[in-house]
């Protein structure tokens, strides 16, 4: 496909309203061509979708679409959106309204890829699962939003679980790894309400060059991006060992919030193009659960050409194939093939375990310890004591006193023998 095709589909929109009846002829009509925008999804018959149509469109399932809002205007949309909310605190109650000057049409040409209903029996816009249901969860980037976005993605998971998703598809990354602890409830909710997670790998393109969060979440099936040949995308992908399958990311057919139609790229369309796979299996599997709805994904996803390893860090297992994901046999498994996130909570969250058990024990009497000495007072050493008084200090005194008294007596005798040795003679 080429960016020339946007023209053409362009041109084939403004066609539909010059069409105008004419007289009956004796020559026969030729067959309709086809229409130039079911044609411009090549997706539809390279990914098994319109074999998997054979089997189910997808009724019945409940998609949930976390983005920038699903505009009112398309034909569309006409009977896909069953409801919606705001949780940006800018858009409308029924997150009908598009939130951003940049990003506003972005949730409406994700819609268009999981549920469009086209604008005729085999015209416009059609999406994966064209009679699935949709739930429209507005929320805004940046200073587009009054909340922050941690607090917005753990609402609007909580909110979607709560009205009937079966499947959300988060078209959005944050581009680092890591997550805020208040992600890990909210997930964690949808998981255990047995709802299916589908999250976009990222883009080059956009400066991610390795997946982030929520893309490296456990349990959630991250999908990576590739170009109409098949091969990884340069620009409309990423790379990372989360991804799970991968999908079309580039020369993208997607319906604008005022029923533009565009074309686009990123792994924000493959991401939608895989939930609409999963609402294909859920409704075609309605007594499976989320667990084996991914894995029946994982399962038979076509390795990509040249790729031998069982999982690929640009593939994932392999390019997603909804026929054989909605009518292979897939042996039933018991956990998510994609981790678990209560184990990584519990092993990296440092999550308190179950308490050891203690062995019964008889008490031991111990008998008392004897009653301690009695401490000394510390004294220095340059300061008398009452043996250095005793055997020192009073001998030395003693001893010194009668050496002077001795002195004295001699030296009073010696004076009395000069005297008298003076006296005259007679």
């Amino acid at each position: 496909m080429t960016r020339g095709l946007l023209a053409a589909v362009a041109a084939a929109v403004a066609a539909l309203t010059l069409v105008t009846a004419s007289p009956a002829s004796a020559v026969a009509p030729e067959a309709p061509a086809e229409d130039p925008v079911r044609a411009a999804e090549y997706w539809l018959a390279d990914y098994g979708i319109e074999r998997a149509w054979q089997t189910t469109r997808g009724k019945g399932v409940t998609v949930a679409v976390i983005d920038t809002g699903v505009g009112k205007g398309p034909v569309e949309f006409e009977g896909a959106v069953v409801g919606g909310t705001d949780v940006s605190g800018v858009g409308t109650p029924d997150g009908r309204t598009p939130i951003g000057a940049v990003d506003a049409d972005h949730g409406s040409w994700v819609a268009s890829l999981v549920a469009g209903r086209g604008t005729g029996q085999d015209t416009g816009m059609i999406g994966v699962a064209p009679e699935a249901e949709l739930l429209s969860v507005s929320v805004g980037f940046g200073s587009a939003a009054t909340t922050s976005f941690t607090e917005q993605i753990a609402e609007a998971i909580r909110w979607s679980v709560d009205n009937g998703a079966d499947v959300i598809n988060m078209s959005l990354t944050t581009n680092v790894p890591d997550w805020d602890e208040s992600w890990d409830e909210a997930f964690l909710y949808a998981f255990d309400h047995d709802v299916v997670v589908v999250v976009a790998a990222g883009n080059r393109g956009s400066g991610t060059t390795r997946v982030g969060a929520p893309a490296t979440i456990p349990g959630v099936l991250t999908v990576g991006g590739v170009d109409p040949d098949g091969k990884a995308s340069v620009e409309a992908s990423t790379q990372g060992i989360t991804i799970g399958v991968s999908a079309p990311s580039e020369d993208l057919v997607g319906v604008s919030a005022d029923g533009r139609l565009v074309l686009w790229n990123g792994t924000s369309g493959a991401a939608p193009i895989v939930a609409g796979v999963a609402a294909l299996v859920r409704a075609a599997h309605p007594d499976l659960d989320a667990n084996n709805v991914i894995n029946r994904i994982v399962e038979t996803a076509k390795p990509p050409a040249g790729s031998t390893a069982a999982h690929d860090p640009l593939y994932g297992y392999g390019l997603v194939d909804a026929g054989a994901a909605v009518s292979a046999e897939v042996p039933a498994v018991a956990a998510n093939p994609m981790g678990s996130l209560a184990e990584w909570i519990r092993i990296y969250r440092r999550a308190p375990g179950d308490p050891v058990p203690q062995q019964p024990v008889d008490p031991v009497e111990v008998p008392p310890l004897p009653r301690a000495d009695a401490a000394e007072r510390a004294a220095s050493p340059f300061l008398p004591s009452r043996d250095t008084l005793l055997y020192g200090t009073l001998p030395l005194s003693l001893a010194t006193a009668t050496a002077i008294l001795v002195a004295l007596g001699v030296t009073a005798a010696v004076r009395r023998i000069r005297l008298a040795s003076r006296a005259p003679s007679r």
